[in-house]
């Protein structure tokens, strides 16, 4: 049976064709690359939002894509820390990069665990995880703008901003290890009934 291809699907597929692009876009060897990157990923954003208003305001749901459009976030988020990594190579930064895309990890395999438990509501996208999304999206457009604190001088602001995303992905981590705790904590009663369950058997 074929998936449903909606336009919130379309819009996601959009979002995954956008990484080999920003990929393509941060290497090219001009210096306008770094601002060509940053909207590569605005847009992407954007669509992130789009596609979730749409499925709201038109009730397009589908199974396929209530899959994709976590997959396909986490790709682009990943995608975009490993380049900002690459070009600053400070602990730190390598530090709050690992800190969200392991929560990501983790969080998806407790929703994994949880859906196979039937009890993926538990594990719903609450409020805090979506400020968490937005600081860490706003962070990653600053870095990619202004790739490190040392920016050609050409860039308005450059430095100003690369510190403002500096600061908003040390946020981001530390929010992400909040809302990745909180988790934990809804999904923790039944993952112990679960293992209770176990040891008497």
């Amino acid at each position: 049976m074929k998936a449903k291809l909606t336009i919130p699907t379309w819009l996601t597929l959009a979002r995954i064709v956008m990484i080999p692009v920003l990929i393509a876009v941060f290497y090219l060897p001009w210096k306008w690359t770094s601002v060509a990157s940053m909207l590569v990923f605005v847009l992407a954003a954007l669509t992130d939002w789009l596609d979730g208003w749409i499925a709201r305001r038109y009730h397009l749901y589908s199974a396929f894509g209530a899959f994709l459009d976590p997959v396909a976030d986490k790709l682009m988020v990943a995608t975009a820390l490993f380049l900002i990594v690459q070009t600053h190579p400070t602990p730190w930064m390598a530090f709050w990069a690992a800190v969200i895309v392991g929560r990501e990890i983790a969080v998806s395999a407790l929703r994994e665990w949880m859906a196979e438990l039937g009890q993926r509501a538990t594990v719903k996208v609450q409020a805090l995880g979506k400020f968490k999304t937005i600081v860490q999206m706003v962070a990653i457009s600053c870095l990619l703008y202004s790739p490190s604190k040392v920016s050609p001088d050409w860039l308005w602001m450059g430095r100003e901003v690369f510190l403002i995303g500096d600061w908003l992905l040390a946020g981001a981590a530390l929010l992400t290890l909040w809302s990745g705790l909180q988790y934990l904590r809804a999904a923790w009663p039944v993952l112990r009934a679960e293992e209770n369950k176990n040891t008497l058997e």
